[in-house]
C-alpha cells in the first residue's frame, strides 16, 4: 500500500472513530503534499512525501521548543502528539550506530580529513540516506565531530 493510500485509509478510520487530532494531522500532511505537488506540477513518490513529513516534524519540534520557553506546556504537548502521529508514517529512523557507520564509511571513501571537506562529505552521506527519516542537523553535527 502506498503512503498516499495509507493516509487516505487512516483518515477514514480517524473520522469513524472521531479522533480529531489524528484527522487534523493527516489532513495537514495531505495538504502539505498537495501543495508541493502543485508547486512541482507532478505527483510525489513515497520518498518525496517522507521528506515533506520530515520537514513537518522539524517544524513541530521548533514549535515545542518555543512553547516551552513561553511556558505553554499544553500547546507543546499537542505538538508532541502531532510529531508522534507523523512519525508513524515515516520509515524507522536509523540508530546512532548505523549513522556513525555510514559516516565513517563515507569518510574512508572520500579520504576527507578536515572541515574544508564538510560539504562533500555531507553530500555523500545524504545521498546514502535518501528515503530515510534523518535530521540534517544531527548528521551535520556527527560529521563535524568526526572531521575535527
Amino acid at each position: 500500500m502506498s503512503l498516499r493510500d495509507r493516509l487516505t485509509e487512516d483518515l477514514k478510520l480517524a473520522m469513524k472513530s472521531r479522533d480529531q487530532l489524528r484527522m487534523d494531522v493527516i489532513r495537514m500532511i495531505k495538504a502539505a503534499i498537495l501543495n508541493k505537488e502543485v508547486e512541482l506540477r507532478k505527483d510525489l513518490d513515497d520518498a518525496e512525501m517522507s521528506r515533506i513529513m520530515t520537514t513537518l516534524i522539524k517544524q513541530r519540534r521548533e514549535s515545542v521548543e518555543q512553547f516551552e520557553k513561553a511556558h505553554r506546556i499544553e500547546l507543546a504537548e499537542k505538538e508532541r502528539k502531532e510529531i508522534t502521529i507523523i512519525e508513524a508514517y515515516l520509515p524507522k529512523a536509523l540508530s546512532a550506530e548505523e549513522l556513525d557507520r555510514i559516516i565513517v564509511s563515507v569518510l574512508a571513501d572520500t579520504g576527507s580529513r578536515s572541515l574544508k571537506d564538510m560539504g562533500a562529505v555531507m553530500k555523500a552521506v545524504m545521498a546514502r540516506l535518501v528515503g530515510q527519516a534523518v535530521d540534517g542537523k544531527q548528521i551535520s553535527d556527527l560529521v563535524k565531530a568526526k572531521l575535527t
